[in-house]
């Protein structure tokens, strides 16, 4: 049975030409970088804190030593990349610092601004990293994680929330860019059928984490930033429809990536931040 992840199906969706490099000829194009050993190390540093919020107290949670837990999976993360990557992992002590010292501000405001985002009242916590695996035509299985699920008692509304970092947060184009965005509404549709939920109970929010704040600003900014993209039937449709021609395209009726396919470098591949490079 052959596995599609957001991931993947994202990348042949932005550059096929990086996708074949990658699930085809598996020469692993992306190692890591600073973002993502960032990005990892504050997630699982807010989501303790979530399990503990939900499935505790406040107290509990708010006494956390959050930076500790934090500066640990930012090391443990990077020997585990350099162990996998040598040399090749491209990030120095100072970028360690630099985010080290950017993450420690985001946890401050979290801490401070939790209730705006994370309603406790009549809230429950269904799962941090709730796995998915939905069966899909060719011998596939959409397979993914998502970051944290709630559900209201009271209205029997679910929400997904998928944690992101960004550096200065997400603008007008960042918020249009589909590649980006569709994730979640995957996740809605594919949760919805797994536990049998009325995909309209169903809610998708991006949580924005920003490292960096503009400065000589004349008013207050939040290092926190939420996005709701449209999830509705038609947004819906669009995303199932674009990943079943990447099955039909690259996928034989066993599951079987086909590995014959030929993709060129983008036409504009100084401007793909994939094969630019390449």
């Amino acid at each position: 049975m052959g596995k599609i992840s957001y991931s993947q199906f994202a990348k042949w969706d932005k550059c096929p030409y990086t996708w074949k490099l990658d699930y085809v000829d598996k020469e692993q194009t992306f190692k890591g970088n600073i973002y993502t050993l960032f990005g990892t190390a504050i997630h699982e540093t807010i989501q303790a804190y979530l399990v503990c919020y939900y499935e505790r107290t406040i107290k509990e949670a708010d006494n956390l030593p959050l930076v500790d837990i934090f500066k640990y999976r930012m090391e443990e993360n990077f020997k585990e990349s350099r162990e996998q990557h040598g040399d090749e992992f491209p990030v120095t002590l100072q970028e360690m610092k630099e985010f080290y010292n950017d993450g420690i501000n985001i946890i401050e405001e979290f801490k401070k601004r939790k209730n705006s985002y994370f309603p406790k009242k009549n809230t429950e916590l269904l799962g941090i990293e709730i796995g998915l695996g939905y069966d899909l035509p060719k011998n596939m299985k959409f397979v993914g994680y998502m970051d944290v699920v709630l559900h209201n008692k009271v209205t029997g509304r679910v929400k997904i929330i998928d944690i992101k970092t960004a550096t200065m947060g997400w603008n007008k184009y960042q918020k249009a860019d589909k590649n980006k965005t569709n994730q979640l509404l995957l996740y809605k549709q594919f949760f919805a059928k797994e536990r049998d939920i009325p995909i309209d109970k169903i809610d998708v929010e991006y949580l924005i984490l920003k490292r960096r704040l503009y400065e000589n600003m004349d008013f207050p900014q939040k290092r926190i930033q939420t996005f709701t993209p449209a999830s509705g039937k038609p947004s819906i449709n669009k995303v199932l429809k674009r990943l079943q021609e990447f099955m039909d395209e690259c996928y034989d009726d066993d599951g079987n990536i086909i590995e014959t396919l030929e993709y060129e470098k983008c036409a504009k591949s100084k401007k793909c931040i994939l094969c630019k490079g390449l």
